[in-house]
């Protein structure tokens, strides 16, 4: 079934213009994402303009003039809605640093930033995933919190154990490519990963691939390529072919799968290929993702369950009967995916062996 985005904007009819160069894409495109579906003061959408924005900037392929304009109203008034809303500083404060650094007039971005660490915002975080990302905005403009070696040598151990990304767990491999967004600071600097938190991106990568989960392998490359090591070419290659297969069109409705055509086109702008591909239309608009998603994740853990006792964390000798099991199409989705260089110490531990009973 296809996923469907809408790009809600007023008048009532939606046309695609004869041309559009990548800029003017790009402005269009943060047009619709401004003026969408949701009302402008609901937190989503402007979650929603946060990332957008965060992808034009870290990726220098900024949307010109024209694509900020949609917020200049937004950030004319950005100080009365972050002391309104403090419990949204991040993405508030993250929109203002975005439109600033691609080109907004204006340097209203060092004041809050200081008033976000004056006002102790930060510390009613709870998580250290978003403690890193509040340093990581309050240092873009010297404001930080000197959070230091203490919370990093957290971070560091959670992506080193690399057993817990061979499991299926979402949350967990989200968690890990942002950290090394943060750390990285989206590309800018060595996050200075070692060989064990690179296994786990590629552990991590590889359950992405087995689901062809596009959003979350895309993240996944991004963090590699961040980190300084370049992803399988079949994943980015596979990736491609989803970014150019969104299909923006007249239409009119909601659906969030917005997230997914954001990251695989970040991945193509990071990688030095095409991004944003598609005309936009002047109206409403809605994003359909056509292309084919059958995965073999789930039927390959559910196999490997049934097993029981005769379960071996050994891939070659559980190869060809695993194959058999997923049929043809599995069969060489599971091949590509164990063509990864650590795809037998990956199985070792997704086969889960040792809790047979």
């Amino acid at each position: 079934m296809a996923d469907i985005v809408h790009l809600q904007t007023t008048g009532p009819h939606s046309r695609a213009p004869a041309y559009q160069n990548g800029t003017q894409r790009r402005a269009a495109l943060g047009g619709r994402v401004a003026r969408r579906r949701r009302a402008p003061a609901d937190v989503c959408g402007r979650k929603e303009n946060a990332e957008l924005l965060n992808i034009f900037e870290c990726t220098g392929t900024g949307p010109g003039a024209a694509g900020l304009e949609p917020l200049a109203a937004f950030y004319a008034g950005v100080e009365e809605r972050i002391r309104f809303f403090p419990q949204y500083y991040r993405f508030l404060l993250s929109i203002c640093l975005d439109l600033e650094d691609l080109g907004m007039p204006g340097g209203k971005g060092a004041a809050l930033a200081h008033w976000v660490r004056k006002e102790g915002l930060a510390e009613a975080e709870l998580s250290d995933l978003q403690r890193a990302e509040a340093e990581r905005l309050l240092a873009r403009r010297g404001a930080g919190l000197g959070a230091g070696c203490a919370l990093r040598g957290r971070l560091m151990r959670f992506i080193s154990r690399p057993d817990t990304f061979a499991l299926p767990n979402k949350k967990a491999a989200y968690e890990l490519t942002h950290i090394v967004f943060y750390l990285s600071e989206y590309g800018r600097r060595d996050p200075g990963l070692g060989p064990a938190a690179l296994t786990s991106l590629e552990f991590a990568g590889i359950l992405a691939f087995l689901e062809q989960n596009s959003d979350l392998l895309a993240e996944v490359c991004i963090a590699m390529r961040q980190a300084g090591k370049l992803p399988p070419a079949q994943w980015e290659d596979w990736l491609e072919r989803q970014a150019h297969q969104f299909v923006l069109q007249p239409g009119s409705g909601r659906c969030d799968a917005y997230h997914d055509y954001f990251v695989c086109n970040w991945l193509m702008a990071a990688a030095g290929r095409e991004s944003f591909v598609q005309p936009v239309p002047d109206g409403p608009a809605e994003v359909v993702c056509g292309g084919p998603r059958a995965g073999v994740l789930g039927a390959l853990s559910r196999h490997l369950f049934g097993l029981g006792r005769r379960r071996s964390g050994d891939w070659h000798a559980m190869r060809p009967g695993l194959e058999d099991a997923l049929g043809e199409a599995g069969a060489a989705l599971l091949a590509a995916a164990s063509a990864s260089p650590s795809f037998e110490r990956f199985f070792e531990g997704f086969a889960r062996a040792g809790a047979a009973a």
